[in-house]
């Protein structure tokens, strides 16, 4: 019996190679499936305004009681009074431009993908920016009549599951001694102290005979202390003093950059900081004829500051 004749669908002109004219698969289809999140915009205050370089956030202190003596004048007690103004920053744009010819030959409609990776590139942004924030927040000084940022120092941290759940619980120890509220509260941690504290079984974070509320099978890590843990790749590490953009912190809180060379974790309330929204983020395609191509930008217009430096704790390594 003789052999068939095969016809190679992948051959040019029926010769060379047999896979020449078959597909490569697009590893970017793949890629964009793993959405890097924003997780820390809705972990602070924001304000959105339609005009305007910067916003005023006020500050009110708090009074005091005491029992009235019969026949006395009741003249009042004065409740200080304080001001946090967060200026917008620079436009912040990520962008990519798509030549017609290169469109035309490739195989794949890739401008819903790039226009979401240029998406997720901001959302990003946005985290490492509040997450700067957040850090700057506990070394902020007092501003009357507000109390200075604050600490927590253990020297384990990162490498002792059961030592990062006792500094979550020494910092919530600081927020309750500064009655900030117990709702509304975040710890922010890498993924590596975030499966340690899973790892270790004597660290009481999912051990539910002790509160914990996480779950072996699920790798979760609900609440320490009444604190929502957030996983997060987007920590501020080393020394950072470019790529913050112009517009300044002001009350005592520097700007968005820093060293953070021994912080590794934060612990805040909600109130600790603010996000001023001038132009959210948005995306536009345009099509040029003297560059015969498509230019995709993604961008917005924020800022980001302090508003109550001892709603945030930062956890040190030294």
């Amino acid at each position: 019996m003789s052999n068939y004749t095969v016809s190679n669908l992948g051959q040019v002109a029926a010769a060379g190679s047999t896979n020449a004219l078959f597909l490569q698969l697009f590893s970017g289809e793949i890629l964009t499936a793993f959405e890097r999140a924003n997780v820390a915009l809705d972990k602070t205050q924001v304000r959105t305004i339609s005009n305007g370089k910067s916003a005023s956030f006020p500050i009110i202190g708090k009074t005091t009681a005491a029992y009235h003596t019969a026949g006395t004048e009741l003249t009042g007690v004065a409740i200080k009074h304080n001001e946090r103004v967060i200026t917008i920053q620079d436009l912040l744009v990520a962008h990519t431009f798509i030549a017609n010819i290169d469109e035309a030959k490739n195989h794949f409609q890739v401008r819903s993908l790039y226009a979401n990776e240029l998406g997720n590139a901001l959302a990003v942004q946005m985290d490492k920016h509040i997450f700067q924030t957040v850090y700057n927040a506990s070394k902020a000084t007092a501003l009357d009549p507000q109390a200075a940022g604050q600490s927590v120092t253990e020297a384990n941290f990162l490498t002792d599951g059961k030592k990062a759940a006792e500094a979550i619980y020494a910092a919530a120890q600081i927020l309750d001694e500064n009655d900030v509220p117990e709702s509304d509260r975040f710890a922010a941690v890498s993924p590596a102290v975030y499966y340690n504290m899973i790892k270790d079984t004597t660290a009481a974070t999912i051990n539910r005979d002790f509160g914990g509320q996480g779950s072996f099978a699920d790798g979760n890590v609900f609440k320490i202390a009444g604190i929502q843990i957030v996983k997060t790749n987007n920590l501020p590490s080393g020394t950072i003093s470019s790529g913050v953009g112009s517009g300044s912190i002001v009350g005592g809180a520097g700007n968005l950059g820093g060293t953070f060379t021994n912080d590794k974790a934060v612990v805040w309330h909600k109130s600790c900081s603010a996000t001023l929204k001038l132009l959210d983020l948005s995306t536009e395609m345009e099509y040029s004829a003297r560059h015969q191509g498509t230019l995709m930008v993604a961008k917005y217009a924020v800022g980001h500051g302090v508003l109550r430096p001892e709603a945030s704790v930062i956890i040190k390594t030294a």
